[in-house]
């Protein structure tokens, strides 16, 4: 059994430990989580309007939906990647792939943003991609190779200077000599046990026998699981290329995930993946398997895991299927509750595009899944060209859904009227 340490007992124990330390050659992230002030004091703010968000409600309007939603821009938010909807409702964290993550609020609660500002400007990011929130207002956003935690996030980012603290230092996420430009865009999520989940996709392809050992024993090419201060690191997923999406189901505390398929083995093969995980250690099949049953050639003459876990569904292939969120809200109609709404981001291994719509899975009683169908598409024009990616889905405090787009620099709101 691990221990997990209370947040706040963490934030307090780190900053007496760095308190009591000496002061010269402090960095930024030593002296927020001192309490310390560091001498920033401008903040970059996004302009919302202009021409900008002009083009893009112009392009919503190709957007095909149910009977009864409508999608509206929400927020023009450069680089939008995976999104964290505080649990006050009061902000929406939103990370990059590049060195922003943005703060996104919607003051007068008209259910569009009036203010986007890069959060913790004296804090050089590195690949931000996957902030996620605990219950308790606890903000964690997994980078390239570090994992801080922003105790107050819906109160201190108002400020340039947060309250901030390690939970894997630089450089430990994983072996530094492990890091690469490819699959690094991590996702994480406090699970029905209060540990915090992150997913760390494996740099290659398909990569080479010899990594094997290493991978499985840090969790690249996984799924971890660690205590919320970091420590009881364990590998809770085997198997999974590149996840860049996940989420627990509510109804049962299950994990399910998207994973990214082999590229470069034609247009139709192999499929894309979502997966259901129903223990720790199962193992999903990468990399014998390039997306659902298909083989990869590197591991034909290999023997894959007996007890290799099959996706719950196959996705269209080459579609990138990335952010996914159980749907818990109110607002839309009763067969949406308790379903997978998910983005795929667009193919570029393909000759025709495929994907840049919002997918919805139904999940039945029992927690197998049921239908598997569009919900948002339209991002694709006559042309073959792309208007727009979507990356992420978000659910804000009043059922409606909130879905990023890395292209298009943009956050959507997709609500529901009888």
């Amino acid at each position: 059994m691990f221990t997990v340490m209370p947040a706040r007992s963490l934030a307090v124990s780190v900053a007496a430990m760095l308190l009591a330390a000496p002061a010269l050659a402090q960095s930024n992230l030593e002296k927020l989580s001192a309490f310390k002030t560091t001498g920033v004091t401008e903040i970059e703010f996004v302009e919302q309007g202009g021409d900008n968000a002009a083009a893009i409600r112009e392009t919503l309007k190709r957007i095909e939906l149910p009977p009864g939603f409508k999608i509206e821009l929400y927020a023009i938010v450069p680089d939008a990647r995976h999104m964290a909807v505080g649990p006050q409702g009061i902000v929406t964290f939103v990370g990059t792939r590049k060195t922003d993550v943005w703060s996104v609020t919607d003051r007068n609660k008209d259910r569009v943003a009036d203010e986007v500002k890069r959060f913790a400007p004296s804090i050089d990011f590195a690949i931000p991609n996957g902030p996620c929130f605990s219950k308790d207002g606890f903000l964690y956003i997994a980078e390239q190779n570090r994992v801080l935690v922003y105790p107050a996030a819906e109160f201190f980012y108002e400020s340039p200077d947060v309250a901030a603290f390690n939970v894997v230092p630089q450089g430990k996420l994983v072996p530094v000599e492990e890091e690469s430009y490819n699959h690094t865009a991590r996702v994480c999520r406090i699970g029905p046990d209060d540990k915090l989940y992150i997913s760390l996709g494996q740099p290659f392809n398909v990569f080479p026998e010899e990594k094997m050992g290493l991978y499985n024993q840090t969790g690249i090419g996984g799924i971890i699981r660690m205590n919320r201060d970091g420590t009881g690191r364990e590998v809770y997923s085997y198997g999974v290329r590149n996840s860049v999406g996940m989420d627990f189901n509510p109804a049962n505390g299950e994990l399910w995930f998207t994973d990214n398929q082999v590229d470069g083995m034609g247009d139709d093969i192999p499929p894309g993946e979502l997966n259901r995980q129903t223990a720790m250690g199962q193992h999903f099949g990468f990399p014998w398997y390039g997306g659902g049953d298909t083989r990869t050639n590197e591991y034909a003459n290999s023997e894959p895991p007996a007890d290799n876990v099959m996706p719950a569904v196959n996705m269209i292939a080459h579609a990138a299927d990335l952010g996914m969120a159980f749907y818990t809200g109110r607002m839309f109609p009763a067969q949406y509750r308790g379903g997978i709404f998910s983005a795929q981001h667009g193919s570029w291994n393909r000759t025709t595009p495929v994907g840049a719509r919002v997918m919805f899975t139904s999940i039945n009683e029992d927690g197998s899944v049921g239908e598997s169908r569009p919900f948002a598409e339209g991002w694709i024009d006559e042309n073959g060209e792309y208007l727009g990616r979507p990356v992420d889905v978000a659910q804000l405090r009043d059922g409606s859904i909130l879905v990023s787009d890395d292209l298009a620099g943009a956050l959507y709101r997709i609500s529901y009227e009888n």
